[in-house]
């Protein structure tokens, strides 16, 4: 079933766990994420890249997530991943998506707060709530990480835009780690007291440590990012297949163990998050 962003967040809080967020870039990543979340009676959101979103192919695949979510079920958002402007925001709500993430964390504060909010107003005319992002999640590629999000700005950000949760800086990055990164879970639970229990996201979940990420649940992450490994996940497969004496020609039949892929690397995050029998 297609649920809104506040929807999928309340049941995450209801059961202290985190909900799986997979980025999904074609109808096999789609597949893949659903027939986990179906096997492991998840609740899970479908993210997209905001690259597809700004190109046409997100208005190909923008279908492809909707009628899976619909046919789905379990709960499933539909979700903006780190758009950057209006453009990307609202080309989003026309094709369907039941959640958005503005992301304006490389902007001066202040501005982060003012296109945040403004983004914030606008979705709540067609019942649409947002996520935020204060303090830049940058690539495992920069040669140092920004400064953190600190509690203070936390709590001013979370008044002044409205957000219905908050991607934070506390160790993560995007891409693949050279070493695996420690998080400040004390940051995360001070974060959350400031902000009076907000929802908490982890952005650059690929390759954390099991460990790391149970701390963070515990301490108050309710939405975490997976995009890196399912991309590895697929066309590590794909590479597999192709190199067989073998090999199927036929896409569709090719395209089946890709698949199989990502859902098993989906009912690893889903378990680890204690996602699973929560729908």
């Amino acid at each position: 079933m297609l649920i809104s962003l506040k929807e999928i967040l309340d049941i995450a809080e209801k059961g202290n766990f985190a909900i799986p967020a997979f980025n999904v870039y074609n109808m096999e990543t789609v597949m893949g994420v659903l027939d986990a979340a179906e096997e492991m009676r998840a609740p899970v959101i479908m993210q997209i890249y905001p690259r597809l979103m700004k190109e046409k192919a997100g208005y190909f695949l923008s279908p492809v997530i909707k009628a899976a979510a619909e046919k789905a079920s379990v709960p499933v958002c539909f979700h903006l991943d780190h758009g950057p402007s209006e453009l990307e925001t609202t080309r989003s709500i026309r094709y369907g998506a039941t959640g958005i993430m503005l992301d304006g964390s490389t902007l001066p504060f202040e501005e982060n707060i003012a296109l945040t909010k403004r983004v914030v107003d606008t979705c709540a005319y067609v019942g649409i709530q947002v996520e935020g992002e204060l303090g830049h999640i940058g690539s495992t590629k920069d040669d140092e990480q920004d400064e953190f999000t600190t509690s203070e700005d936390a709590k001013v950000f979370a008044e002044q835009t409205g957000i219905a949760c908050l991607a934070v800086a506390v160790g993560t990055a995007h891409g693949r780690y050279s070493k695996p990164p420690k998080l400040d879970i004390e940051r995360i639970k001070d974060i959350r007291k400031a902000t009076n229990n907000l929802p908490l996201v982890l952005h650059g979940g690929s390759g954390v440590p099991d460990e790391e990420i149970k701390k963070a649940v515990a301490a108050g992450i309710r939405k975490m990012n997976f995009a890196t490994d399912i991309c590895f996940a697929f066309l590590d497969t794909c590479l597999e297949e192709l190199q067989k004496p073998d090999r199927v020609i036929a896409i569709d039949n090719f395209m089946k163990k890709p698949i199989e892929a990502v859902k098993d690397f989906c009912i690893t995050r889903i378990k680890l998050l204690n996602a699973d029998n929560k729908a």
